[in-house]
């Protein structure tokens, strides 16, 4: 009996010895990459995010008093750097979703969302080795064979992939976009493990449920994951805006892309934030904010197909020859597919909003799934407190006043966490991406000094007004309504060319901005 059991011990050693060489050598012999330690580590430092708010804030109402504001501010921020550590310990998915709470500027408290926007610009980095193993597996050819140059720094780093320059054979310059090696193998269980964590946080803080952004991380991550469908958004974006010449979407070459690797046509130009280099280049910034707030309130309103990540790093502007911006548009991975539905309810809370119409915010905001929470759904759509939408979006606000009602919305994000969590969970799940793209495209606008203006209100009234009315006129049967809603579309489109040429005036005559 004693020999039996000194055989099956051994053999049970022996199993588990073999079981972790297996898995160390299936990882690289790196033991951070096994998933049993991703999932530790992430759920000892939630654990310790908990049990801090747990301790330093639970039963504290958080009143908007000095005092009160500041526990919550150092709880939040303590928790944010915990977040920031594990991104960047974990990688892959990790970094994903930081970047994703770090875009949602009036959304989350603050403190998370300076914390983790750094996350942007700090994405890991594969060795030059796996990102020429990834090309050989996918295509059967080393880069030597597929490129005439190729070169090893990296242009740019992502949370999925890196980008490097390189030429053809017949020489045209490519960016090739490789997906980091292990990525795709590690996101299955960093997505258990983040379903786990947030179903766990939901129980201990009802109040905080963070169930939306795991639900949607998980529903984009496998499409973010697939570059063959990232090159058809590239193209089909670019046959959509094909009108406009001032919009750039580099060509995909699908001789040399698949699953894991996507080689496009280089494009060139400064990062849309680069105010400095726009100025000394004698690029309109106003212009340009223009043209982005034109490109995608037609994705949004009337196309409803919208590109959702467009962080700095993926817009660039080039000068055209005319003297004009062109806006360079990089990284299709991310695109949400509105309804029918969903564009008209939302133009139609949008148009109320504008026209600081309550009745009617509330029918919408009804609609859209947030019942008497609307208020707040219009403040998270404006980035404006209630009192400003009351008063009129169209009123003229100085620089101060502009910081003044951002100071407002922030200290909102941390005093009403709980109702913008319930509000999330609540609401359309279309509209999630459409805020992140909104947050990310006012950041823009504040680097370039734009933010607020009335041009960007006119330029979206116009895409609502748009959308409600072709959504009106396909469902009409008579052609006295069709004729009916012409004539009134075409009133509203009339009212709002006086207002655009009224706005032109002020700068001509008193020499005002163009607001």
């Amino acid at each position: 009996m004693s020999n039996l059991w000194r055989i099956t011990k051994y053999a049970t050693i022996a199993a588990l010895g073999g079981s972790t060489v297996h898995v160390l050598n299936q990882n690289d012999w790196d033991v951070q990459n096994i998933g049993a330690v991703r999932f530790g580590r992430a759920a000892l430092t939630v654990g310790r995010i908990a049990v801090d708010y747990k301790m330093s804030v639970s039963g504290r109402h958080n009143d908007g008093s000095p005092e009160s504001l500041a526990v919550w501010s150092e709880t939040h921020k303590r928790a944010a750097n915990r977040l920031l550590w594990l991104c960047c310990q974990n990688g892959g998915v990790f970094i994903k979703v930081g970047q994703h709470i770090g875009a949602l500027e009036y959304l989350v408290p603050h403190e998370y969302v300076s914390t983790l926007k750094v996350l942007h610009s700090r994405a890991p980095r594969s060795s030059i080795d796996d990102i020429k193993r990834v090309i050989h597996a996918d295509t059967g050819q080393t880069t030597d064979e597929l490129f005439a140059e190729f070169d090893e720094e990296p242009i740019g780093t992502a949370s999925l992939a890196q980008v490097h320059k390189a030429r053809l054979h017949d020489g045209r310059l490519v960016a090739v976009k490789v997906q980091h090696p292990r990525v795709k193998q590690h996101s299955y269980i960093d997505m258990t493990t983040m379903d786990i964590l947030v179903k766990l946080v939901d129980k201990i803080f009802p109040e905080f449920s963070f169930q939306w952004l795991a639900e949607e991380t998980r529903r984009n991550l496998p499409l973010e994951l697939d570059f063959i469908n990232e090159g058809r958004n590239a193209e089909r974006i670019a046959r959509t805006f094909a009108q406009c010449s001032w919009l750039k979407v580099p060509a995909i070459d699908w001789t040399i892309s698949s699953k894991r690797l996507l080689t496009m046509e280089y494009l060139d130009g400064c990062e849309v934030t680069n105010k400095k280099y726009m100025i000394d280049n004698g690029i309109d910034c106003r212009q340009v904010s223009h043209r982005l707030g034109l490109m995608y309130s037609q994705m949004i309103f009337i196309e409803g197909y919208v590109h959702c990540d467009p962080h700095p790093g993926n817009i660039l502007v080039n000068k055209l020859k005319d003297g004009s911006p062109q806006i360079v548009l990089l990284d299709h991975g991310l695109y949400t597919q509105l309804t029918e539905k969903f564009r008209h309810e939302y133009s139609r809370m949008w148009l109320a909003v504008i026209n600081s119409d309550v009745n009617e915010m509330k029918v919408w905001g009804e609609a859209l799934g947030v019942g008497k929470l609307f208020p707040l759904l219009a403040c998270i759509m404006t980035a404006k407190p209630w009192n400003v939408i009351q008063r009129g979006l169209d009123k003229t606000v100085d620089k101060e006043t502009q910081k003044k009602e951002s100071r407002e919305l922030r200290e909102y994000a941390s005093q009403y966490i709980s109702q913008i969590s319930e509000l999330l969970s609540k609401v359309d799940r279309q509209i999630l991406l459409v805020f992140k793209t909104n947050d990310l495209l006012r950041s823009i606008d504040y680097a370039l000094g734009t933010g607020g203006e009335r041009r960007s209100l006119l330029t979206m009234s116009r895409c609502c007004v748009r959308a409600v009315y072709d959504q009106q006129y396909r469902q009409s049967h008579h052609w006295w309504q069709q004729l009916s809603l012409i004539l009134r579309f075409h009133w509203i489109e009339t009212k709002l060319s006086c207002y655009s040429l009224y706005l032109w005036l002020t700068v001509l005559i008193w020499g005002q901005q163009y607001q």
